[in-house]
């Protein structure tokens, strides 16, 4: 039986680059993970690092028409480190990278999805922020505010994927 497969979205963000013991638990829990990072958050990450520990290229940028895709259909959804950026803009359905077009074709499936957002203070203050929170909450995204919770998360959504 295939492993469900998890998408982990990475931003533009000082966190990224915990990324890589976040994916060894998963696969050690069970899933097969796919990075798939905003064009900023390719900056903080070693992609070839990621590539050889997952076995899938990491993604950044939307494919050719024509091109075949290399990744399997995600099953659910982490974006960790989630941007400021990245939240406001899943909240209006804007799908100006890869990573926002994936998410929101999520969202439009109904995959689990699970957010750690990582802003400082101030844009945790500015108004679009808790409100964005709030409508992602409603539509049923898991916001968890630190690498601590997300494997707990993760495994909960694994253990319903299994139930599914």
């Amino acid at each position: 039986m295939p492993k469900p497969v998890l998408y982990i979205v990475a931003c533009g963000a000082p966190a990224a680059p915990d990324l890589p013991p976040f994916v060894a638990e998963m696969q050690a829990a069970g899933w097969d993970v796919c990075v798939i990072a905003t064009p900023d958050g390719l900056k903080f990450l070693d992609r070839e690092a990621l590539e050889a520990r997952t076995g899938h290229p990491v993604r950044s940028r939307y494919k050719q028409p024509a091109e075949p895709d290399v990744l399997p259909p995600a099953d659910a959804f982490v974006v960790a480190p989630a941007t400021f950026n990245t939240i406001n803009k899943m909240v209006h359905g804007a799908s100006d990278t890869l990573a926002l077009g994936l998410l929101n074709e999520g969202l439009g499936r109904g995959r689990p999805i699970i957010a750690m957002p990582v802003v400082n203070a101030d844009l945790a203050r500015h108004p679009a922020f808790p409100a964005s929170i709030d409508v992602l909450r409603r539509w049923g995204v898991e916001v968890v505010g630190s690498w601590a919770e997300l494997p707990g998360a993760a495994r909960a959504l694994l253990e319903k994927q299994a139930r599914t």
